[in-house]
């Protein structure tokens, strides 16, 4: 019979494991967005905060009355297959955001109209007038949106607080010229190699969909295959609520109950990845072109007529596989090199195995 105390504990790494892996999957949570998970958050802030600052060196900052939590997720490894927006849309969030900050409330004419002036004044084009122009405002504001910091509906109403805590960098960017100042993190120019090689290496597992021994450096590899590293990695992710998968080839961090996955694979909720699945199993016969790779593809949807409207037209299957492979790329189970895919070794765990009466 266990005692109530090791069941108030079992229930407080439960908790603390789900509310690390909320926080990966959304590093900016409101209680609006997620009452439940926010009000575990909350309860749990000061292990969430901890287990971050010492696997991860990730700041996490929870204001209770505010009803927001957010982590700082930094990397001087800018994952740039996986933009938020393209660079117009970037251009014009810094905008809006701007705009917000001086007035929180107003309605979105005079939203449209501001931000239509400040890009003049910095020598932008911005043209409500245009729909690529109108469709891209829109794209900001629901982004806003989705992540708390506007609410809309007969005015737009920010919260300059949230706007504020969209960015997560180390520097601020009034500051530097560049993208490697932006990143650059000073606390470890004078610090311990162990504690960037701890960090580093955590960061690497928990943020990629699988992690290459090929694609670590030599002090990170020596850090994860060193007794004392390895205890520290497999700590960290147990208490995360995760498991450590280790091959020959490299590791891959699973979540079982996939709180802290953004996006799955395999999944058929859209037509990309299915399109991957079928270029995998293609892959497993050996390198192929992307030519190859778009004929496969069209085979498909000739074969399919009604499936992937979107695709059918001229030029359709090209663009369908390339945003598979581009998917597969993301998920770490291919490589395109000199137009040639190769299939990496994490795509065997996707293999259709066949069934002998």
């Amino acid at each position: 019979m266990s005692r109530p105390g090791n069941q108030l504990a079992r229930l407080e790494s439960e908790e603390v494991a789900r509310g690390v892996r909320l926080l990966l999957a959304r590093p900016l949570m409101t209680a609006t967005q997620d009452h439940d998970g926010f009000d575990l958050i909350r309860r749990r802030r000061e292990p969430i905060t901890k287990w971050f600052d010492y696997y991860c060196g990730w700041r996490v900052i929870v204001e209770p009355r505010a009803g927001y939590a957010r982590l700082f997720k930094v990397t001087q490894r800018p994952d740039r297959t996986r933009p938020a927006f393209d660079r117009r849309r970037y251009t014009l969030l810094c905008l809006v955001c701007a705009e917000l900050l001086a007035t929180p409330v107003s309605t979105l004419d005079e939203l449209t109209t501001r931000t239509k002036q400040a890009a003049a004044e910095d020598g932008l084009t911005f043209d409500p007038a245009r729909r690529s122009d109108r469709n891209a405002f829109n794209d900001v504001l629901t982004f806003l949106e989705e992540n708390g910091a506007v609410e809309t509906g007969e005015h737009v109403r920010a919260d300059p607080t949230l706007i504020t805590r969209l960015l997560a960098a180390p520097a601020p960017p009034s500051t530097v010229d560049t993208i490697a100042g932006l990143t650059r993190e000073t606390r470890y120019d004078t610090a311990h190699r162990s504690l960037w090689q701890r960090h580093s290496v955590m960061r690497r597992l928990i943020d990629d969909p699988v992690l290459y021994k090929e694609d670590l450096t030599a002090s990170q590899l020596a850090f994860l295959t060193s007794p004392s590293g390895r205890k520290v990695v497999q700590t960290g992710i147990r208490l995360a609520g995760c498991t450590l998968e280790e091959r020959a080839e490299g590791y891959l961090v699973v979540d079982a109950d996939a709180i802290a996955t953004d996006t799955r694979f395999p999944d058929d909720d859209n037509h990309a990845k299915v399109a991957a699945l079928l270029l995998l199993d293609r892959l497993a016969e050996g390198p192929a072109t992307t030519e190859d790779l778009a004929e496969e593809v069209r085979e498909l949807l000739t074969k399919f007529r009604t499936w992937a409207k979107a695709y059918q037209s001229d030029g359709g299957a090209g663009r369908l596989a390339a945003d598979a492979l581009e998917l597969l790329a993301a998920f770490g189970l291919v490589r395109t090199e000199n137009g040639t895919v190769h299939r990496l070794p994490a795509a065997a765990r996707y293999a259709v195995e066949e069934l002998n009466d």
